[in-house]
């Protein structure tokens, strides 16, 4: 199958997605299936679409650090330094984020995790949309789509459109959060070594 091209996103993806629709697009891990993270409707379709648990916030895509001002969360110098060596990458940061406005994203838990892509195309998306809530594209305790075929099979015509990429296999996400001494903890590991990565010492 021939693969998508970006210039076909441009055109009839990020209409959809602004007006609030939900697809499957290849992220920089796997098949994702998203969503505007703006958007309270959108982002309680892609729970009821995944089945997922309800008290589970989702990972959220962002296209630069000035993104996590629209949550609330201001980055002290140290973090902002840590972040600048760890991101864009493959790793994903948990966030405290207390703020009411927010519940429908961070599900009671006062936390919301968010990435910050090194994939050039997927970041001009990000640009053009807004951060998007994008689980993979999978039922929740299912094997996560590897190609647009396998996603198709569990999403049917239940959304709105599908970008092809051809097979995409990776480790999920590497997960962390700022602990209380400002140096990063690692929660999961996944794609990203840190302590390769990251001088957090």
């Amino acid at each position: 199958m021939k693969k998508d091209s970006w210039t076909q996103i441009q055109k009839s993806v990020i209409p959809i997605l602004k007006l609030g629709g939900v697809g499957i697009i290849p992220t920089d891990t796997l098949y994702g299936l998203v969503g505007s993270a703006l958007n309270k409707k959108t982002v309680e379709r892609v729970y009821q679409l995944r089945k997922r648990d309800l008290k589970k916030p989702m990972i959220i895509l962002i296209s630069s650090l000035n993104d996590l001002k629209k949550f609330g969360i201001i980055l002290s110098a140290s973090q902002k330094k840590i972040l600048g060596e760890i991101w864009p990458a493959k790793v994903s940061v948990v966030f405290e984020c207390k703020l009411k406005k927010w519940e429908y994203l961070h599900r009671g838990q006062k936390t919301l995790a968010f990435r910050f892509p090194s994939d050039e195309e997927l970041v001009s998306l990000l640009k053009k949309v807004g951060p998007l809530v994008a689980p993979s594209a999978n039922l929740a305790g299912k094997k996560p789509a590897e190609t647009y075929v396998e996603a198709k099979k569990y999403f049917g015509e239940d959304v709105d459109f599908y970008v092809d990429f051809g097979k995409l296999k990776s480790k999920p996400s590497t997960l962390v959060e700022f602990g209380k001494d400002g140096k990063l903890k690692i929660l999961r590991e996944g794609a990203v070594k840190i302590a390769k990565t990251a001088k957090i010492g």
